[in-house]
């Protein structure tokens, strides 16, 4: 089979190897499709602490397919069901695991990371992860594509959870990437009256359009603050998501959020860029409530599944390209560009 190996920092191989052996108690999978996300892209830019140097890795954490061969031991799973699998595998008996948020275990290990992934031909579920739980079903009518894309939507729920979106509100997304997009339908869904999205990209800002954004900002062009001012009478946003790592993008929510407004600071900072001064004067008088959210959990990623399988979010449209795994350095190289939205490497 083929698999896209991760050797460090900007060093990507296709190459040609074995299919991975399972033990009894294992499940292997035939990938149909695993998008690339930008942790993948951090990943291949700058490494990740869970991959020793010198330590190769299939990177993809966002991945679907159809299951081939299930060890002995394994119940509940058979050949030729169609998976998910969500990527952040918890211990299971620490006090997140147990409140059910796997996605902050401590000792979570991670398909993608820690685990190859799903940038091959075929791959390894380990026991700890069907143990755990993920490994999940997809419905009937959803296909493998937007299934490998329930992950980044999930994550976008999770955040829609905590801040707890109703209808009539103005929302306001900074950034129009990917899980901009996601933030967008599910905001959207939630009943916002109208959704505005920021980025300094007029092409991510004329792609992000169609997902039922309501107004577009470029803030490289125009002060950010001072439009929302404009478009709200200057009320100001009731929710506002900080979908990038732009430290001022931060300190800018606190000035565009109305009286007792939601902020999700949703975006991770950088290495070196991690401390922000924020205007603490805007929460205390504003009564903000300043949260984050990050990544998902298992329950999130189900909850996501039926609402992408329900047909009520465009989730297929967040894909504009795909490759094959012989190609998953044309997919990178795509990725990063910034052109389009989603890149998938896709096995027939």
């Amino acid at each position: 089979m083929k698999a896209a190996y991760y050797y460090g920092v900007g060093d990507l191989r296709v190459e040609e190897c074995n299919i991975p052996e399972i033990t009894d108690r294992e499940i292997m999978m035939k990938v149909k499709a695993s998008a690339i996300c930008g942790t993948d892209l951090r990943i291949y830019k700058f490494g990740h602490f869970k991959i020793p140097q010198g330590e190769k890795r299939v990177l993809g954490h966002e991945v679907s397919g159809e299951i081939v061969k299930v060890g002995a031991k394994v119940k509940g799973y058979s050949p030729g069901m169609r998976i998910a699998v969500p990527p952040n595998v918890g211990c299971g008996h620490c006090p997140m695991c147990m409140q059910g948020l796997n996605q902050l275990c401590k000792d979570y290990e991670a398909f993608g990371i820690s685990y190859d992934g799903g940038f091959q031909e075929y791959m390894r579920i380990p026991e700890n992860a069907i143990r755990e739980g993920n490994v999940i079903e997809l419905p009937e009518h959803l296909s493998y594509e937007e299934a490998a894309m329930v992950e980044p939507f999930s994550c976008a729920y999770h955040s829609y959870k905590a801040l707890g979106t109703v209808p009539n509100e103005v929302v306001v997304i900074v950034g129009a990437g990917p899980i901009g997009a996601c933030h967008v339908m599910i905001n959207r869904l939630a009943g916002a009256s109208k959704m505005i999205v920021a980025d300094v990209s007029d092409s991510r800002l004329a792609e992000i359009k169609k997902f039922g954004v309501d107004i577009t900002v470029n803030s490289a062009q125009e002060d950010l603050a001072a439009r929302i001012d404009a478009i709200t009478g200057s009320r100001g946003a009731d929710v506002v998501i900080t979908a990038c790592s732009v430290p001022e993008v931060q300190q800018t929510a606190l000035e565009i959020a109305a009286i007792h407004g939601r902020i999700n600071f949703f975006g991770g900072m950088p290495k070196g860029k991690e401390m922000v001064t924020l205007n603490t004067n805007l929460i205390h008088y504003k009564e903000l409530t300043a949260l984050a959210t990050t990544g998902s959990s298992i329950r999130d990623f189900y909850e996501s599944m039926q609402i992408a399988a329900s047909g009520k979010i465009p989730l297929a449209a967040l894909q504009t390209a795909s490759f094959s795994v012989s190609e998953a350095k044309e997919a990178f190289e795509y990725a990063l560009s910034g052109s389009g939205m989603k890149a998938l490497i896709v096995n027939k």
